[in-house]
């Protein structure tokens, strides 16, 4: 059976993905999971999409739609996390791609994401793989 994507909207679609989200977001508990991504869909036009595999969800990401003078129109990647036992299977490349279809078909013109300084494997696959460029650094203040 081929892997399909899925949008997850209710709330208890959404609570189905968060055991592979804590790979990535470890500092949060379910609760506080299920309430920032139910804003950032109200607030921020948040999608969040996950790649089945024999029903299982393998892979997940999270995007919004943005509009800054920088980039125009485009996508940003707030989350991308594929199961630590399915990596390297091509499924967050089918993510990626299912969202660069997504941009165009919404008339969205480029697509970025941050990454972790320590997540150099993820680095490699986003470059090398995926030929996305080093375009900027992030900063963050805690406030």
């Amino acid at each position: 059976m081929p892997a399909k994507i899925i949008q997850l909207k209710s709330n208890e679609e959404i609570i189905t993905c968060f055991p592979l989200m804590q790979q990535l977001r470890p500092q949060l508990d379910q609760a506080q999971f299920l309430d920032l991504v139910t804003e950032a869909i109200k607030v921020d036009r948040y999608h969040l999409f996950a790649l089945l595999s024999k029903e299982n969800i393998v892979s997940v990401i999270g995007f919004k739609p943005m509009t800054t003078l920088y980039y125009g129109r485009f996508i940003w990647v707030c989350d991308l996390v594929t199961h630590v036992d399915y990596r390297s299977k091509g499924y967050g490349e089918k993510l990626l791609n299912f969202t660069e279809s997504w941009a165009k078909d919404h008339q969205y013109t480029s697509i970025a994401l941050s990454s972790g300084m320590q997540r150099t494997d993820a680095h490699r696959f986003y470059q090398q793989k995926m030929h996305y460029g080093k375009v900027s650094y992030v900063f963050k203040k805690d406030i």
